[in-house]
């Protein structure tokens, strides 16, 4: 059996999605169905190959992308339609979380994420396109934290190097505690950073504090029935490639120029 993974076989039907018919009518079930089969190379590749794909052609149906029937006069299968939700997914398809295989693609193109936080990542991917957006928040935030850390302990390392002494909370156990020290710390060292960094910094830091953080807390300490929706985990995962490439920008400078 070939070895197809679940965000490869949506990342094959969303694509279809947003290709033109080439008859020029509405798409249908069996068209889509089709053309995703065999640009996967499976048309005719067996039993668990074929319900591989239908069961992610069903969740496309069940997670909001694609609902069913064309118009009024055709409200029914083999016609469907793109919701608002999928029509979001397919306006960026290469980059958007909706589509985890391309997203994932896009991000290790521009940054580079330690295993951990591609763990907690990939987990948050895959709870937000089921649905689950709470957990999405958290798993994004968990991610995200991972990043953080890993910038604090390469400036932890460098100053023990420079002999110099930490700045108050940037050993603290508490995220907040020691992020906010980290921030200030390196807010402290901006006039010296390249003119790229310095606008990257202003940018994308308070992204991580008043978008993923606020975001993740709020799943993790709600304080209404739905304190997050699906916008604002979406743009959590959006912002989330630009922290990292902040985050390793950040790190090189760190590493080779902070005395």
């Amino acid at each position: 059996m070939s070895k197809l993974t679940s965000p490869g076989i949506r990342e094959a039907l969303l694509s279809e999605l947003n290709t033109p018919s080439p008859f020029g009518g509405p798409p249908t079930a069996e068209s889509v169905l089709s053309a995703a089969a065999t640009r996967l190379g499976i048309a005719h590749g067996g039993r668990d190959l074929e319900l591989a794909l239908l069961t992610q052609w069903s969740e496309l149906f069940r997670t909001g992308v694609l609902a069913w029937g064309q118009s009024l006069s055709s409200p029914n299968a083999p016609f469907f339609h793109l919701t608002e939700r999928g029509r979001e997914a397919l306006a960026n398809l290469t980059r958007d979380p909706a589509n985890p295989a391309g997203y994932l693609r896009h991000l290790n193109s521009v940054a580079h994420i330690n295993p951990i936080a591609q763990s907690y990542l990939s987990e948050a991917l895959d709870c937000y396109v089921a649905g689950f957006f709470k957990a999405a928040a958290v798993m994004t935030g968990a991610a995200a934290e991972r990043v953080i850390l890993d910038l604090r302990d390469a400036t932890v390392q460098k100053l023990a190097v420079l002999n110099r002494s930490l700045p108050t909370g940037m050993s603290d156990w508490r995220v907040k505690t020691m992020s906010d020290s980290l921030h200030k710390f390196l807010g402290g060292c901006k006039s010296k950073f390249p003119r790229a960094l310095q606008e990257e910094f202003d940018a994308y830091w308070a992204a991580f504090i008043q978008q993923i953080r606020a975001t993740r807390n709020e799943a993790g300490h709600p304080a209404s029935i739905d304190p997050v929706t699906h916008d604002s985990v979406h743009a959590s995962l959006l912002i989330f490639p630009h922290l990292v490439r902040l985050a390793n920008s950040l790190d090189l400078w760190v590493k080779s120029d902070l005395t």
